[in-house]
């Protein structure tokens, strides 16, 4: 059986990616433009390179800033109207519903507005894990009613079983089919928003904003992702000022709950649409509850454990800040193994074992030192408070990465000091366990 037809790639995509040497990663430099007009000099490569371009657009400032940049350039090259993919996630304002609405009013832009039960991380709760906007078998607990623009169904895509169902970097290669040839879908990433995503364009020396889209978490097959696919992040190198500059010099529409928010006191850091329920994401439910009360009350029955997330989500009970205290005359790995258990079902409970034993190789391919209970290891940044966090809270995006660095060395042997100070304690304790163990008759 061949596979899809589609075209082949543009010269510059067929060539190999330059990669870092000994895989280090890109450092800063100064340049003389500035990121506007670097921005728009990516996405003129990126029109001229594939045959489809599409924005994948969520209503928040980022990736208005990428639908704005990316219509001019459009406009100025006569690729109009401009693709502009929109995720529905049920539990979103009303004003991003509005917004969104005057976006797709443009008559450049073409606006897919998907309504489909996609899988999504409900962090906050242990028993449901996932949760899936819009599922026909919640329709009684549905947000709100289905648009009048929603598309509902995605040809090759089978939701009718919660358990088929994918995540939208999963599913999303179904919307790009081999005709379209080669496809790039342009996202508002931007470096100085995390580790991951700055990790994410800093490991190619050529073309370090465009990569090859490959099916997000692995749950995808050669159907689903044709591989004619690509992803960019035009305005990575954007800060927030800059972000927030823009709208303001051109005079460009945004989504209004933003002033919401920051008459309501959170700073430009905070204020963020993303999918509510994520890890980091629940930290901020609580922007929903003073936002827009209405809809937060509807959220809390939609999704389990919603009410406790948003009281609970930045204490020890979700692992944040600190951990619990592991029981006295059992090891981690043991304690570790009871936890997975307990706070995952069975299918979850292997991912997140695997992710644990992934970093523990990573930790031991490095040192063959014991790791300490909560400091840092100066070599690699693991402890088993790290292994803690994602045992009772999962690491399903791989988001959780250990804190290392460069160090001055008097930093390092402070490090060391602290990590054989912590790791002492814990010796002691192993100690007098084997001593039992070995007087047990």
């Amino acid at each position: 059986m061949t596979g899809p037809e589609y075209a082949p790639p543009h010269p510059a995509l067929g060539r190999p990616y330059q990669h870092n040497p000994k895989q280090s990663r890109l450092k800063p430099q100064v340049v003389e433009q500035d990121v506007l007009t670097l921005a728009r000099e990516r996405l003129r490569v990126l029109f001229e390179r594939f045959d489809h371009v599409s924005v994948s657009f969520s209503g928040g400032k980022d990736s208005t800033i990428v639908l704005n940049l990316a219509l001019e350039v459009a406009r100025e090259l006569g690729r109009t109207p401009l693709d502009v993919v929109f995720w529905d996630e049920e539990c979103i304002y009303s004003e991003n519903v509005d917004y969104v609405r005057r976006v797709a009013a443009d008559p450049d832009v073409a606006l897919r507005w998907m309504c489909v039960p996609v899988k999504h991380r409900n962090a906050c709760s242990s028993e449901s894990p996932l949760w899936y906007p819009w599922a026909p078998e919640d329709r009684h607990l549905w947000i709100r009613d289905l648009p009048y623009e929603a598309i509902t169904e995605i040809p090759g895509y089978d939701y009718r079983d919660p358990a088929n169902r994918l995540s939208v970097p999963e599913v999303s290669g179904l919307l790009f089919p081999p005709t379209l040839g080669n496809v790039v879908q342009l996202l508002g990433i931007r470096a100085d928003e995390s580790l991951i995503r700055r990790a994410a364009v800093s490991r190619r020396a050529v073309d370090n904003y465009i990569v090859k889209d490959t099916g997000g978490y692995g749950g995808a097959n050669n159907l689903q992702h044709a591989g004619n696919v690509w992803k960019a992040y035009p305005i990575y190198d954007w800060r927030t000022e800059d972000v927030w500059l823009a709208p303001k010099l051109f005079g460009w529409d945004y989504c209004r709950v933003y002033d919401l928010m920051d008459k309501l006191g959170f700073g430009p850091r905070q204020q963020r649409l993303a999918p509510p329920f994520g890890e980091e994401p629940m930290q901020r439910l609580d922007q929903y509850h003073q936002c827009e009360p209405e809809l937060w009350d509807r959220m809390v029955y939609r999704v389990p454990g919603a009410a406790t997330a948003k009281r609970y989500s930045r204490t020890e009970l979700y692992a944040f800040g600190g951990v619990p205290t592991k029981p006295p005359g059992i090891t981690y790995e043991a304690w570790l193994r009871d936890l997975v258990q307990a706070n995952f079902p069975p299918k979850e409970a292997a991912q997140v074992s695997k992710a644990i034993r992934a970093h523990l190789r990573m930790h031991y391919r490095k040192t063959a030192d014991l790791l300490a209970p909560t400091a840092d290891h100066p070599l690699t940044g693991y402890s088993w408070a790290f292994f803690i966090k994602i045992a009772m809270r999962g690491n399903f995006k791989d988001r959780r990465q250990p804190n290392i660095g460069r160090r001055p060395p008097e930093q390092v042997q402070r490090m060391y000091e602290k990590y054989r100070a912590d790791l002492a304690p814990y010796l002691a304790e192993l100690a007098e366990m084997k001593a039992l163990e070995g007087a047990a008759p």
